[in-house]
Parts: structure tokens; C-alpha cells; sequence
């Protein structure tokens, strides 16, 4: 009996090494198409690492952060707020800026236009923005931090933790494979958005006082509807364009696929805040609306708690 185990044992063992060796050669194969200029910046060594973030990111929002926060009083962090989303407007500005001058506003035709792999310093600047873009996914991750600390877990949705996850993920491989072309065109139009959104977050957090300077909340909603036609409507080219020899097609589908399905979200709520909600208290519908609209679609922090 005791050979017998040692046996199963060993057995064992050896499968585990031929699934990892497998692995590794799937991997390695894989891989092997990357573009090799992003190989050695910093995250980019392989998914692993982000991998490891991501679902530390959503342990604590989910489970860790608020048993933590359960018995603790909620932290003050108006001071924190307007630093941090004023902050993101300035990374955000200077993103469209380098995207705009690295491609999209200087040669690129906005129909099929393909990844420059080249080391000529327009491609390495395109490549450059593309992973400042990657990593300021991280940084918005505070967004959902910021809710748990102040304890808003309402405001902690599926959807909101979701949006917050996919992106960095599904961006590593852009970066990693696909730096620049037609697929960035999102990116660039996230950027400018963002501008408006961290802005509108940054005087909200400033206090009552500066309620004067939000008479343009009500557009929140219709430019991040105009964001996703914008998007689904550009990379819908691809689909018609004939011979359009993108590299990595793949992310062609998977960008539609985002653009089509928040643009679908958008419209939902969109109909039940602005038709069916029209029967609610306007205040209600107010808060409704710009709940769903701008913290949980937008995947970013509404501080309208602070108003």
C-alpha cells in the first residue's frame, strides 16, 4: 500500500509538471508575437503581476474593506478628494494631449489605421501614452477605495467593480501586443471625458460654495452617450473597410463589444431615468439618474454626497 501511494504520488507530480510545462509552452508561444519594445516596462513582464492587483483590488472592495470599515467611523477625505480627482484631470489632459500628437492628430486618418512597431520616436511616444493609459487604470481603482473608507457601499455595484477590473486587464494585452493604431481612438475619447467627469467630482468635493459653477451636470450623461456612439461607431469601420490589414484584429471585437454594451446600458437607465422615472419627483429623478449615471456606469467616483 505504501509503494502504491508513493507511486500515485509520483504520478501525480509528474502531471502537474507536464500541465505546467505545457503551459509554459503555450505561454512562450504566445508571447512571442509581443511587441518587444513594451517587454521590459514596468507591469508589462507578464499578466501575472496585474493579475495579483486586480484581485487584491477586489477583495478589499468587496469583502476586506468594508468588514474593516463595518465598526469604524467613516473617514473625512474632502481634503483627499479634491487633490486626488483634480489630479486626475491633469493626467487625463496631458494623456490626450500625447495621444493627439503622437497619431491622432498628427497623420493618423481616423479609418484603418494600423500599429506603427517602429522605434521612429512618434511610435515609441504612441506606445509611451498607451501604457501612462494602462497604469492610470490603477490609479483610478481609488475610486472605489475612496467609497469603502467612507463608507458608501451602495455606491459599490457589480457593474462599478467590473468596469474598474476589465480595463487594466484587457489593456495589458493592448499595450503588450498592440500599442497605438485605430484601437486607441476609445482611449483618446476616455481621456477627454474624464476631463469633464474628475472636474465636475473635483468642485462637487470643494463644497456647497461652488454649486453655482455645476450648471453643466446635466450633460454628464448625454457626452458619455455620445462617448460610446462615438467609439462604436469608429471601430465599426473595420467591419466595412475592405482590407484594412489590422494586426491584432482581435481587439477590433473586443472594443466593439465594450462600446455596444455600455452604450446599450447608457440607453437603459437613460429611458428609465428621463421616460418611466418622469412620474417621480423630479429631486428623485435627479438623484436617481445622476447615481447610476455618473458613479456606477461611469465606473468613477460621484461625490455628489457632498453637495
Amino acid at each position: 500500500m505504501e509503494i502504491l501511494g508513493k507511486l500515485q504520488v509520483s504520478g501525480l507530480r509528474m502531471e502537474i509538471d507536464n500541465i505546467k510545462s505545457s503551459a509554459a509552452l503555450i505561454y512562450a508561444e504566445f508571447i512571442q508575437n509581443a511587441d518587444r519594445r513594451t517587454a521590459t516596462w514596468f507591469l508589462m513582464s507578464s499578466p501575472l503581476p496585474q493579475t495579483l492587483i486586480i484581485a487584491a483590488y477586489i477583495y478589499f472592495v468587496t469583502s476586506l474593506g468594508p468588514r474593516i470599515m463595518e465598526n469604524r467611523k467613516a473617514f473625512d477625505l474632502k481634503g483627499v478628494l479634491i487633490i486626488y480627482n483634480f489630479s486626475v484631470v491633469a493626467l487625463s489632459l496631458y494623456m490626450c494631449y500625447e495621444y493627439v500628437m503622437s497619431g491622432w492628430g498628427t497623420g493618423y486618418s481616423f479609418h484603418c489605421d494600423l500599429v506603427d512597431y517602429s522605434d521612429s520616436p512618434q511610435a515609441a511616444r504612441m506606445a509611451a501614452t498607451c501604457w501612462l493609459y494602462y497604469f492610470s487604470k490603477f490609479i483610478e481603482m481609488l475610486d472605489t477605495i475612496f467609497f469603502v473608507l467612507r463608507k458608501k457601499n451602495s455606491q459599490v455595484t457589480f457593474l462599478h467593480v467590473y468596469h474598474h477590473s476589465i480595463m487594466p486587464f484587457t489593456w495589458w494585452f493592448g499595450v503588450r501586443f498592440s500599442a497605438g493604431g485605430m484601437g486607441t481612438f476609445h482611449a483618446l475619447l476616455n481621456c477627454v471625458v474624464h476631463v469633464i467627469m474628475y472636474s465636475y467630482y473635483g468642485l462637487t468635493a470643494l463644497g456647497p460654495k461652488y454649486q453655482k459653477y455645476l450648471w453643466w451636470k446635466k450633460y454628464l450623461t448625454t457626452i458619455q452617450l455620445i462617448q460610446f456612439v462615438m467609439v462604436t461607431s469608429h471601430i465599426s469601420q473595420y467591419f466595412f473597410i475592405k482590407d484594412c490589414t489590422y494586426q491584432f484584429p482581435i481587439f477590433i471585437y473586443i472594443i466593439a463589444s465594450y462600446g455596444l454594451i455600455f452604450l446599450f446600458l447608457f440607453l437603459n437607465f437613460w429611458y428609465h431615468a428621463y421616460t418611466k422615472g418622469k412620474r417621480l419627483p423630479k429631486v428623485l429623478q435627479n438623484q436617481t439618474w445622476a447615481h447610476h449615471s455618473n458613479g456606477v456606469m461611469n465606473g468613477n467616483a460621484s461625490h455628489e454626497k457632498e453637495e
